[in-house]
């Protein structure tokens, strides 16, 4: 083999730009992807001619630090940087320890007293620069190589391109889940004859040959590990033989994302004397000795393990994709896990359910997801010919079809209309092939529940191989003569698009499906329904369904109880969250249903009959009620989610869709809001609750340097090192129980230790519900997620739109919609308690809500929550401490906070640690009862003499906030500083101004065709009535609500017994027709009597004059 010349000679750069737009043939594409080692070179590149040969890493230099130019994702962190050792690695901190012992363990359990290097270990082990033997195929020098290719989508040169090219192929059909990848920038790093430490003069020649290449889209990371040549597998200092470098204990392989965080250890070969086998395993793209990974949050290998081993110490993996589906089925999951081979039955199994998977490659096999009515993660297994070890498993996310992706659209929005003359049918193309020639179907399932079964029936083949393209129109007219019989039972349906014949263009026997959401059937079913009941077909529909719902249970008693206010709404944080159908931070309108709506919220969990609350609120943040119009919120009969205790006669979305949403088409969008139908669905069936008796949440806040707020508005500072209790309830009622974690503040690059603490961690659990643990990331690694969410010991993200809100067994965890960063999360519990946790910035702040129900029945750090301060400081032998003297730190801290320390020793006053304690750590390795903060409140004695900062600086930025003049004083940060005040102000008004309990008068019920001059039932509102055009106001005058919460003029509101027996003829307040004009009462007719006399004797009197 000849030397490779770098063709990026700085001397020929000229040469870069001027071959452009070099086009690649599919012929090339394949001859280069025909080697297994991506390009290296060791001549060119100015200077010493030496290509990416890096001639200073040497035996006695064993690493060198490369600045890459791009971000690098690389297990939770980010790096713009790197180091390159001759030891098999590449670092991004200090790298690892020269002499460890073995085997080597990562992450390090006593970080940060041990540092944790964060590493990529393609073949981590003590080497050295070996000798050629004299007959390689390749005779470029032993060493160390690196490449660096940045900015490859841009590039049109010949190197970029097909390095470009041939890295976005090998991912693609290397791993799962990669359709889509280009990447962005590349490295290249070559360990090309290396030997083994301590070897003696003969075993110089003994050497291995292998390479990392990395690529990157700086949000996606991928790492392929080429294996050319094993010769050896450990030094002499590992054990290993001085001849041969076999023996001992071989080298390690694998990831490490350091810090103390987590690892990867790439089993069975890592550190084993199966590593040998890593030259004849993995076959990625068919190379045996290729391996590869995605790297960037968490590490899944793209291969398959091909034999079974110690399944009790190393669990396997099983890498699918994608991750999440619609319950609705269809979707194409890709897997790798056990090594497969065309002979065998593969399995997928989803729960419960099994289908038959096909094989696709030895590292992969593919699967359809079937129909599952259920939501949530489940557990998801893949079975070789028949195996039930179910070792390979991972967890796969059902989607509602409400919340899943639209991937069948109509964007003219003619499916919601009474009587359309044509349907835009979309999908995207892509998502089931990219050949737009392919015969695809277009079918219409109707949806419906009798009996208590729940059944999606086939109804119509809207359209049959018509060609991929994207878009296609329906005529309604054109199906009016084909409508069967059976489709009339019929109200509500859900269109799919898939391909016509999947096994003559895709190989696999099975279709990918792609779903529309719900949608009403009127524009397919009205002719048949108009022969059956003539042109009054939409309101004898709305009679039938409000007959049947009759005859259901009254399930509105359970729900909470709308808050008069939008700001109330979104600050109860524990019962309501929003309604991602109507959401005023998404970035589109979707409030279809409720029009003039801002915002809506809803209620979190299902009640026991699996009923939802919905408050809307208009432009102004005032409650919508459908006693003022049909566009107000309305209690659900089910639930948008389903119920949380699995009842199969219920689907998610789809039934709510029936029962709620459906029918308000018929009764009131298709009519008008007067009409019989619509105020029978409005104000009988489906009537807003009014928010009569709403109690705001109590909430306590925890933040900073810890200060704590508690239920009750006491305020103190503690700074204890360790876990914590801040809530506890243990009583019959409710169980509840909510810890903190707080770590000492890192060292001040001026003065050292820093003797205070922060809140890191938050862990939660209720009754009998999962634990849930909010805890926020290490600065370098919150480049993309601000804050871990670990749900019954598993990470869980929230940054795609399907999984914003997540459903787990009695909690309800979500992240705001406008939210991307996984930097503020609420959790939600069964109870109505909520917790929040918001990051920014590296500082950290938790809030607990709790409803009423809780009084009197709480303990921990967040105190007594009774009413009043002077029991808050309760211990948890039941004695009460000192409230006055919670100005004094080191009072709170001996004499109350330090008792509510909690570790794994479960007691019946404090519990035990919640917390997901991780590699070998436990509550010891956090708590410390004799760490010493600063314990004085004198920020002059807070503040060294040595330091430039001054008292009169602290105090002028932080102006009469304590909380920051002591955070500023400690740490000599002002952004600690800075946030405590933030955090502060963010909870008084939040406490003071959001959460305060409003004046409200009791809802106006008004007559038909009555308008009034604003929906605002606040203290000191004033009501003028008006009424519909081509109607005469009589009676009434204007109303005002008293500060009492009683109108001026009483008109109380009616419950629906006392609407059902109300005659609008009978009230003060009326608009009539100009022809009932005689027909009012007798002062009314008195008065335009009086009126008229007295006008003619005044115009007879100007007369005169």
């Amino acid at each position: 083999m000849k030397a490779r010349v770098d063709p990026f000679n700085p001397e020929r750069q000229w040469y870069q730009q001027s071959a452009a737009n070099y086009i690649l043939n599919s012929s090339r594409l394949n001859e280069i992807r025909s080697e297994m080692l991506y390009p290296f070179y060791d001549q060119g590149g100015g200077g010493y001619n030496i290509g990416d040969y890096q001639m200073r890493i040497r035996d006695n230099s064993p690493q060198i630090t490369k600045h890459l130019g791009f971000r690098l994702p690389f297990f939770g962190f980010e790096y713009n940087y790197t180091w390159v050792s001759i030891h098999g690695f590449l670092a991004f901190s200090n790298g690892p320890k020269l002499s460890p012992t073995y085997p080597l363990t990562f992450p390090i359990v006593d970080y940060p007293k041990q540092p944790d290097p964060s590493f990529i270990g393609p073949f981590y082990s003590k080497c050295k620069i070996g000798e050629l033997r004299g007959d390689e195929l390749d005779p470029r020098r032993s060493g160390v190589y690196f490449r660096n290719e940045r900015n490859l989508m841009q590039r049109t040169d010949q190197l970029g391109v097909e390095l470009r090219e041939r890295l976005k192929w090998d991912i693609r059909e290397g791993i799962v889940g990669t359709e889509w990848f280009v990447p962005r920038h590349a490295l290249i790093v070559t360990w090309k004859n290396v030997t083994f430490a301590g070897n003696t003069i003969e075993a110089r020649k003994t050497t291995n040959t292998f390479q990392t290449v990395i690529a990157t889209d700086e949000m996606r990371t991928y790492i392929i590990f080429n294996y050319k040549h094993i010769g050896w597998t450990s030094h002499t200092g590992a054990g290993g033989s001085s001849i041969n470098g076999t023996g001992g204990t071989p080298a390690f392989i694998g990831f490490n994302a350091g810090n103390g965080t987590k690892s990867f250890e790439y089993k069975p070969y890592s550190q084993t004397p199966k590593i040998w086998n890593i030259l004849s395993s993995g076959y990625v793209n068919g190379f045996p000795g290729r391996h590869i990974f995605r790297v960037d949050e968490k590490i899944m290998p793209g291969q398959c393990i091909p034999e079974i081993f110690d399944m009790a110490s190393h669990k396997p993996m099983l890498t699918f994709a994608p991750e999440s589906g619609n319950l609705l089925g269809g979707t194409i999951v890709n897997v790798t896990g056990p090594c497969f081979d065309r002979s065998q039955n593969i399995t997928c199994r989803f729960n419960t359910l099994r289908v038959p998977g096909a094989v696709i490659d030895k590292n992969s096999a593919t699967c359809v997801m079937p129909r599952i009515y259920a939501t949530g993660y489940i557990d998801f297994y893949v079975e070789v010919d028949g195996s039930s070890d179910m070792q390979w498993k991972g967890k796969f996310f059902v989607e509602t079809p409400s919340a899943a992706p639209e991937l069948v659209t109509f964007p003219e929005g003619h499916e919601l209309m009474k009587e359309p003359q044509k349907l835009l049918i979309n999908w995207d193309y892509k998502n089931l092939t990219m050949n737009r020639k392919t015969a695809v179907s277009i079918t219409l399932w109707g949806y419906r529940e009798i009996m208590n079964n729940s059944e999606i029936v086939y109804l119509e083949t809207l359209a049959d191989e018509t060609p991929n393209t994207g878009e296609y129109v329906v005529h309604p007219n054109d199906f009016y003569t084909r409508v069967k019989k059976m489709a009339l039972n019929f109200e509500i349906g859900i269109v799919s698009v898939n391909i016509t014949y999947p096994n003559d263009d895709l190989g696999i026997p099975y279709e990918p499906i792609l779903w529309s959401r719900p949608i009403p059937l009127a524009w397919y079913l009205r002719p048949s329904w108009e022969k059956m009941y003539g042109q009054s077909w939409a309101e004898n529909i709305c009679e039938n369904w409000i007959s049947r719902d009759r005859l259901l249970n009254n399930f509105t008693s359970e729900l909470p109880i709308c808050p008069s206010m939008l700001k109330q709404a979104i600050a109860d944080k524990g019962r309501f969250l929003p309604d991602q159908n109507c959401d005023m931070d998404s970035k589109v309108w979707n409030c279809y249903f409720q029009e003039y709506a801002k915002h809506c919220v809803r209620t979190a969990m299902p009640t026991g009959s699996g009923a939802g609350q919905q408050c809307c609120y208009d432009m102004h943040g005032y409650l919508m009620m459908t006693i003022d119009s049909k566009w107000g919120g309305r209690p659900n009969r089910v639930h948008e989610d389903g119920h949380i205790r699995w009842n199969e006669t219920k689907v998610p979305s789809l039934s709510h869709y029936l029962y709620d949403i459906a029918p308000f088409l018929p009764c009131c969008a298709w009519s008008d809001r007067w009409s019989q139908g619509c105020m029978t669905f409005r104000l009988e069936r489906r009537p807003s609750q009014n928010y009569v008796g709403y109690e705001p949440p109590a909430v306590a806040t925890i933040f900073g340097d810890p200060h704590v707020y508690t239920f009750d508005g006491l305020f103190y500072t503690f700074n204890g090192r360790g876990e914590f209790v801040l809530v506890r309830s243990n009583t019959d009622r409710h169980k509840l129980d909510v810890q903190g974690r707080f770590e000492q503040i890192p060292d001040s690059l001026i003065t050292g230790e820093v003797r205070a603490t922060v809140l890191t961690a938050i862990a939660a659990k209720s009754n009998e519900s999962v634990t849930v643990e909010v805890r926020m990331r290490p600065r370098d690694a919150q480049w993309r997620y601000k804050l871990d969410v670990i749900v019954d010991n598993r990470r869980v993200f929230f940054d795609r739109f399907p999984q914003k809100v997540q459903t787990f067994s009695g909690v309800t965890v979500y992240t705001p919609t406008a939210i991307q960063n996984q930097s503020h999360v609420i959790a939600m519990f069964e109870s109505g308690a909520g917790i929040e946790v918001i990051e920014n910035r590296g500082h950290m702040t938790a809030r607990v809500y709790l409803p009423r129900t809780y009084l009197n029945q709480t303990r921990g750090l967040f105190g007594n929550w009774s009413g009043t301060m002077e029991d808050d400081l309760v211990l948890p032998d039941g004695s009460i401490a000192n409230a006055a003297s919670s100005k004094y730190l080191d009072y709170i801290h001996n004499q109350f906070a330090i008792h509510w320390m909690v570790d794994e020793r479960q007691t019946d006053e404090k519990g035990y640690s919640l917390f997901y304690h991780e590699n070998g750590k436990t509550s010891s390795s956090y708590n410390d009862r004799v760490f010493r903060p600063v314990m004085t409140n004198d920020i002059r004695q807070i503040i060294p003499y040595n330091v430039t900062l001054r008292a009169i600086d602290v105090e002028d930025y932080c102006g009469d906030s304590w909380p920051c003049k002591y955070d500023y004083a400690v740490t000599l940060n002002r952004e600690y500083g800075r946030w405590a005040k933030n955090y502060q102000f963010q909870f008084v008004k939040l406490r003071d101004t959001e959460l305060r309990k409003i004046v409200t008068c009791e809802p106006l019920m008004i007559p038909i065709h009555t308008r009034r001059s604003t929906f605002k039932y606040t203290s000191g509102t004033r009501v003028d009535f008006d009424c519909d055009p081509d109607f005469v106001f009589v009676g009434g005058r204007p109303l005002k609500c008293l500060a009492t919460g009683k109108w001026a003029i009483m008109v109380y509101g009616k419950n629906e017994a006392e609407w059902l027996i109300w005659n609008p003829t009978m009230s003060p307040i009326r608009c009539i027709k100009p022809g009932e004009e005689p027909a009012v009462d007798e002062s009314y007719q008195t008065l335009v009597i009086v009126v008229g006399v007295l006008l003619s004797i005044l115009i007879f009197i100007i007369w005169i004059r």
